[in-house]
C-alpha cells in the first residue's frame, strides 16, 4: 500500500467511514453514526475532533476509563516479552493472574477463557458434568433453570435459552436442557427444580434487558433454593462485576456467594478479550485435560492486563466512587425528569431511563444526545441505558444530567 493511500484511508470524511463499513461489514449491529478514533478517561473524539462523555463505557468493559495508563503500560510491556504460548506450555504470568483473581473474589477454582459468551459456555459444560459425575443425574438428562429475558452472549448454545426473538429467529435447531423461569418471581424459580436440576444460571442484574434489578431477596432465595437441592448458583457478573453496581460484585448487595461466577469485560480494563469462570474446586474440579481449552485463554498478555485491571480498579477507587456516585447520578436525573419518563431505576452507575410508551422509542433520543456530546445506547425499545466508566466525576453526571434533561 503506497503512503498516498494509507494516508487517503486515515484522513477520509466520516460519512466515507460509515460507508465503507455499511458495504463489506456484516450488518449484525446498528450503531449511532460517530466515528470515534481516540479515548481517556470518560472522553471519546471522533475523527473531526469533537468530544463526547461516554456513557456506555463498551457495555461496562472499560470501567476503568479509556486507555487507563497503568493498564496500557503493563500491555505495552508484556507485548515486548510474550504474547501466546498456547496451555501446551506455562507462562509467568497464568499462576500471578490464579493467586490476584482468587485472592480478591474468594474464588478456589479459575478456568480462563477470551470472551464473556465463553466464559457462559464453559459454564454450562462444566456444571453438567459436575451434575452426572458428582450429583449423578441420569446422562444428558441434566437442566439447567434460566430467567426470561436473559442476555448472557450470542453463541449458537446461548441464543438456543435466550427469550429474544431477535437472538432465536432462523438459528434453530436448539440444545435442550434448559427451563426458563419469569426473572425476579421466586415461586415460579421454586417450581422449576426437578431431581435432574444442576444448575441455575442468572445474571443479578439484567442488563441488557434494560437494567431492571430483581426484587429485594431474591438473590437470597435463589441461593437458598440451590443450596436445598443440591444445584449449582452460577451467577454472570460479566456486565454487573468488577464495581459497575458499587461492590466488586453485584451479589454482595444481598450478601450470597454464587458456586460459579463469571466475570469478563472490565477483566481487561477495555484493552483486550478476556473472561474467566471462577468456582469452588468441586465444579471446575471435574474438567480434565482435553476436556476444555482454548488457545488464547489464559495467555500471558491477557494475564498481564488483567492483573492490571484489576490493581487499578481496587488500589484507584472505583468500586468506591461508583457506590458513591451512582445514586448520586440516579438521584440528579430522576429530579430533572420528574414525570417526563416512566422510571429511572438503577444501582451503582448501571442505570436506566425509562421512557412512557408513546415517547416515540429510545432511539432517536440517544441520536439527539450523541449530537449534544453524550454518547449512550437504547434497549428493549423504550430504555436509554447509562453507564459511564467508573472514574466519572460529579461535574460530569451534573453534565451528562442537564444533557438528557434538555433532549428529554
Amino acid at each position: 500500500m503506497s503512503a498516498a493511500t494509507e494516508e487517503s484511508r486515515i484522513y477520509r470524511e466520516p460519512a466515507d467511514y460509515i460507508e465503507v463499513e455499511s458495504a463489506l461489514g456484516a450488518h449484525n449491529y446498528k450503531p449511532l453514526d460517530v466515528v470515534l478514533t481516540r479515548g481517556e478517561g470518560v472522553w471519546v473524539w471522533d475523527t473531526e475532533g469533537k468530544r463526547y462523555l461516554d456513557c456506555l463505557a463498551a457495555y461496562s468493559a472499560v470501567n476503568q476509563g479509556h486507555c487507563h495508563p497503568r493498564i496500557r503500560d503493563a500491555l505495552i510491556e508484556q507485548s515486548a516479552k510474550l504474547t501466546l504460548t498456547s496451555r501446551a506450555f506455562r507462562n509467568d504470568q497464568l499462576a500471578l493472574f490464579y493467586e490476584e483473581v482468587c485472592d480478591l473474589t474468594g474464588s478456589h477454582k479459575v478456568l480462563p477463557m477470551n470472551s464473556g459468551a465463553e466464559a457462559v459456555e464453559s459454564a454450562v459444560k462444566a456444571v453438567r458434568k459436575w451434575g452426572y459425575e458428582v450429583r449423578g443425574v441420569p446422562k444428558d438428562q441434566a437442566e439447567i433453570i434460566v430467567c426470561r429475558n436473559n442476555f448472557h452472549g450470542r453463541t449458537l448454545g446461548i441464543v438456543g435459552f435466550s427469550t429474544d426473538p431477535d437472538a432465536r429467529r432462523g438459528f434453530g435447531p436448539f440444545a435442550p436442557g434448559f427451563k426458563v423461569v419469569p426473572f425476579g418471581d421466586a415461586e415460579a424459580l421454586e417450581e422449576a427444580f426437578t431431581p435432574n436440576t444442576v444448575a441455575v444460571l442468572a445474571e443479578p442484574i439484567q442488563g441488557e434487558a434494560g437494567v431492571i434489578i430483581p426484587p429485594p431477596g431474591y438473590l437470597t432465595r435463589m441461593r437458598e433454593l440451590c443450596t436445598q437441592h443440591g444445584a449449582t448458583l452460577i451467577l454472570d457478573e460479566i456486565q454487573t462485576g468488577l464495581g459497575r453496581t458499587g461492590t466488586l460484585l453485584a451479589e454482595e448487595h444481598e450478601g450470597i456467594e454464587a458456586d460459579v461466577t463469571l466475570i469478563g469485560k472490565a477483566l481487561s480494563g477495555g484493552f483486550y478479550p478476556v473472561s474467566a469462570v471462577l468456582s469452588n474446586s468441586e465444579v471446575l474440579g471435574v474438567l480434565q485435560p482435553g476436556e476444555h481449552g482454548s488457545t488464547f485463554g489464559g495467555n500471558p498478555l491477557a494475564c498481564a492486563v488483567a492483573r492490571a485491571a484489576l490493581g487499578v480498579l481496587v488500589d484507584e477507587g472505583m468500586i468506591e466512587n461508583a457506590a458513591e456516585l451512582g445514586p448520586y447520578f440516579e438521584t440528579s436525573l430522576r429530579q430533572a425528569l420528574g414525570d417526563r419518563v416512566a422510571e429511572v431505576r438503577g444501582r451503582g452507575l448501571m442505570i436506566a431511563v425509562q421512557l412512557h410508551g408513546d415517547a416515540g422509542g429510545a432511539r432517536p433520543y440517544c441520536e439527539a444526545l450523541k449530537q449534544r456530546g453524550l454518547l449512550c445506547k437504547e434497549t428493549h425499545v423504550d430504555t436509554i441505558r447509562l453507564a459511564p466508566p467508573l472514574v466519572i466525576t460529579r461535574d460530569e453526571i451534573d453534565w451528562a444530567v442537564e444533557q438528557v434533561a434538555a433532549v428529554l
